[in-house]
C-alpha cells in the first residue's frame, strides 16, 4: 500500500470542510455577528457622544484606551468564540456522528496523521478568518469613532495586539472544540463543554487567591481580556502579565491538539 503524504491529508480536509454547504455560511454569520457587536457600541458611542461624555476631552478618552476597547467588545468576542468552538467542534462530531472518520481511518490507518492535517486546515482557515474579522472590526470601530474625533490608527499603542488577539482566539477557540468533540463524540455534549470552559469557568474562580488567580488566568477568555486590555489598569491582587496571556493561547492550542491526537489513537472508533 502506498503511503499518504501529510500533503495530501492537508489536501484531503480541506476538500472536506469545504465540501458543506453550511460552511461558507456559518463564517459569513458569525463575522457579521461580530463586527456588527462592535460596529454597534462605536455607533452608541458616536451618537450619544454629548450625554455620554460632558466634559470629557477626545485626548482623555484616547488616553484611556476606549478607542481601543471598542475595536473588539466583550460581547462579540464571547459570540466570536462561541461560534467559532462550534465550528470546532462540528468538524469532528459530525465525523463521529456519520461514521465518516471510520472510513477515513479505514484508508489511512495514521490516525495521528489524519487529526494533526485537520487541526492544520482548521486552525489555518480559523487564523485567516479571525484576522480578516479582526481588521474589519478595527477599521470600520474606528471610521466611526472618528467622526467624533477619537478614532485612532492601527499604530497607536496596544491596537495592534488588540488586533493580533482577537484574531488568534479563532484558532484558539476552534481548536479547543475539536478537542472537546474528539473527547465526548457528541455535538451537544461537546458544545456544552465548551460553553463550560469560556463562559462559566471564569466565575468559578476569583483573583483574591493566588491558586484561584492562576487558574482564572489559565482560562482563553481570561487571556484575552488580558491582552485587549490597554492599558492595563486592573487593580487585582494577583495580575497577569500581557506574555503570560499569549502562553495560554499556545497551551490550549497545543494541549487540544494532543487530546484529539492522542484520543483518537488510543481507542476505538
Amino acid at each position: 500500500m502506498t503511503a499518504v503524504r501529510f500533503r495530501d491529508l492537508l489536501a484531503s480536509e480541506w476538500l472536506r470542510m469545504w465540501s458543506l454547504r453550511s460552511t461558507p455560511w456559518v463564517y459569513l454569520v458569525t463575522a457579521l455577528a461580530a463586527i456588527g457587536f462592535n460596529a454597534g457600541e462605536a455607533y452608541d458611542t458616536y451618537h450619544y457622544w454629548t450625554e455620554k461624555n460632558a466634559g470629557s476631552s477626545a485626548e482623555q478618552y484616547i488616553r484611556d484606551g476606549i478607542p481601543v476597547q471598542h475595536a473588539f467588545t466583550d460581547n462579540a468576542s464571547l459570540v466570536f468564540a462561541l461560534a467559532v468552538t462550534a465550528i470546532g467542534v462540528v468538524s469532528i462530531a459530525g465525523e463521529y456522528s456519520t461514521g465518516r472518520l471510520r472510513t477515513t481511518f479505514t484508508a489511512v490507518p495514521a490516525r495521528r496523521s489524519v487529526m494533526l492535517a485537520k487541526a492544520a486546515v482548521l486552525a489555518g482557515v480559523t487564523a485567516v478568518f479571525g484576522t480578516v474579522v479582526a481588521l474589519v472590526s478595527f477599521h470600520l470601530t474606528q471610521a466611526i469613532l472618528g467622526l467624533r474625533d477619537v478614532g485612532v490608527p492601527i499604530g497607536h499603542p496596544g491596537a495592534l495586539r488588540t488586533v493580533l488577539a482577537s484574531a488568534l482566539l479563532a484558532p484558539v477557540c476552534a481548536l479547543v472544540g475539536m478537542g472537546i468533540g474528539t473527547l465526548l463524540r457528541h455535538a451537544g455534549t461537546s458544545m456544552a463543554g465548551g460553553v463550560l470552559v469560556l463562559l462559566i469557568a471564569p466565575f468559578f474562580f476569583s483573583e483574591d487567591h493566588h491558586w484561584s488567580a492562576v487558574l482564572h488566568h489559565a482560562l482563553p477568555m481570561s487571556a484575552w481580556r488580558r491582552l485587549v486590555e490597554i492599558p492595563f489598569t486592573a487593580e487585582i491582587p494577583y495580575p497577569w502579565t500581557a506574555t503570560g496571556a499569549w502562553i495560554v493561547y499556545v497551551a490550549w492550542a497545543l494541549g487540544a491538539v494532543a487530546l484529539s491526537v492522542t484520543v483518537v489513537h488510543r481507542r476505538d472508533q
